[in-house]
């Protein structure tokens, strides 16, 4: 049977909030002299705070917009993939590993210790309006704070460039397509990426099946054959989705175009070796502090022609980025820089190191898989070498019968991601390592069953 002690032991923290809230009050009273008598925010925070407290036996999670049991409307749980009952107490034993998508619920347990820093409370009356009073789609408070962070970090550099924000860092890298795409031609720019490359790219591109431009696969194929009229734009994954190497530009020549995408240039999946200063890098909260579901990225952009038609198109295409995914946003990266960064980055690095560790052993002992090996590097955020430790497993299935490694792994209740999706061979597979502790564990435990079906293979 699988178990998540890492929750359970952070669980209680939840039944603290109550009286931190009430400490901090008593000490603004007693110290500063305020007297602050709540009105509608308690309310609204009594209201969180119940539904917070249901116990889900570390195995799910209530929330206020989630299910609500029959009859009374009450919130109840809801639990991960291998648990069920109306505490999520129940262990389902043949449930299937999902290692599929890349929900970055690994920073779950972060936030469940830094729920009084990290809550929100929205007034209903808060942002009606389309634009801010000082005229503008983003916060100037939200701006200065993304800046500062890649200052502590060390990973971009933001001094004299333009912060653009965006649904998430798919509606930036859609925009950034747009505004790199040559006007009034007849010939499309080429979109291209190194396989294996992220999913994503391709799919934007085929879906809005625009004029302007197409995608024309892997940059390796591009490499002798531009003869530098051909308008090109470079998707440079870095680190890379799938496989977490920091992938650098393939093409060059004055009618090439690159986007960056360091979604995943951050301390906890890879050393930061040096400040990132390219033209333009795409970076996204997602994988930043885990709130995959605020939709909310940014692009650092040097150029102010090319910002400028980022602007067009994220007016023309929503309006911009939702208010109150900026002041979510605001209130998490609060959070995220008290002491420097420093204690969410340990906690991600560590969770992600001890994960990749656990799953790379397993690997090891096997003569059918192989993952992916990536040379450690100087980390100037941490002061020392530091492994990798990524988002992604890239799994080869390496037996010559084993052409389809999705296949193979379904058949040992483990669900990954093809190759193919990736412009890679079907001998591929991508792991996710991110998902919440539960699905982990599963992945770990149907891994070890596989490969202790091997001849030779030791488990420990």
């Amino acid at each position: 049977m699988v178990k998540s002690s890492s929750f359970n032991s952070k669980y209680a923290a939840i039944c603290l909030v109550s009286s931190v809230i009430l400490n901090l009050f008593l000490v603004l009273n007693t110290y500063v002299g305020v007297k602050w008598n709540l009105s509608w925010t308690s309310r609204a925070a009594a209201d969180a705070e119940a539904v917070a407290a249901l116990f889900c036996s570390g195995h799910g999670r209530a929330y206020l917009d989630g299910l609500v049991g029959d009859g009374n409307g009450e919130p109840v749980c809801e639990c991960n993939i291998c648990y069920s009952g109306s505490d999520c107490s129940h262990f389902i034993p043949d449930c299937i590993a999902n290692a599929d998508s890349g929900d970055p619920l690994f920073l779950e347990p972060f936030w469940l210790q830094h729920a009084a820093t990290s809550a929100v409370v929205v007034a209903g009356w808060h942002r009606l309006s389309y634009s801010y009073n000082y005229d503008g789609d983003i916060s100037k408070e939200l701006e200065r704070l993304i800046r500062k962070l890649h200052a502590i970090v060390g990973n971009a550099v933001t001094e004299n460039r333009y912060i653009i924000f965006g649904a998430g860092s798919t509606q930036v890298l859609s925009a950034a397509a747009y505004a790199l795409s040559p006007e009034n031609t007849s010939s499309p720019a080429g979109v291209v990426a190194s396989v294996p490359y992220y999913a994503l790219y391709k799919q934007q591109v085929e879906y809005f099946n625009l004029a302007k431009f197409k995608f024309e696969g892997d940059a390796h194929k591009w490499m002798n054959k531009s003869d530098g009229s051909t308008y090109m734009i470079e998707y440079v994954t870095a680190p890379n989705n799938p496989d977490g190497r920091l992938n650098k530009p393939l093409l060059q020549g004055t009618n090439v175009k690159t986007v960056y995408d360091r979604a995943y240039y951050w301390p906890h999946f890879t050393p930061i070796p040096a400040p990132a200063d390219e033209d333009l890098m795409v970076f996204t909260l997602s994988k930043l502090t885990g709130h995959a579901g605020s939709r909310f990225g940014w692009a650092v952009v040097k150029d102010e022609t090319v910002f400028n038609k980022m602007m067009h198109h994220m007016e023309v295409n929503s309006i911009g980025v939702s208010r109150d995914a900026q002041l979510r946003a605001f209130q998490l990266l609060k959070a995220a820089l008290r002491g420097e960064g420093r204690e969410l980055f340990d906690f991600g690095y560590q969770t992600m190191k001890t994960r990749w560790e656990s799953l790379s052993s397993i690997i090891s002992l096997s003569k059918r898989f192989s993952v992916q090996k990536i040379n450690p590097e100087y980390c100037t955020f941490c002061n020392n070498v530091r492994e990798f430790s990524p988002a992604y497993a890239w799994v080869k299935c390496e037996r010559e019968e084993d052409k389809d490694c999705y296949a193979v792994l379904q058949a040992a209740k483990i669900t990954g991601r093809q190759g193919y999706r990736f412009g890679a061979e079907d001998r591929y597979v991508r792991l996710s390592l991110v998902r919440n502790q539960d699905d982990f564990d599963m992945l770990i435990e149907r891994l070890n069953e596989l490969v202790s079906e091997e001849d030779g293979a030791k488990i420990m």
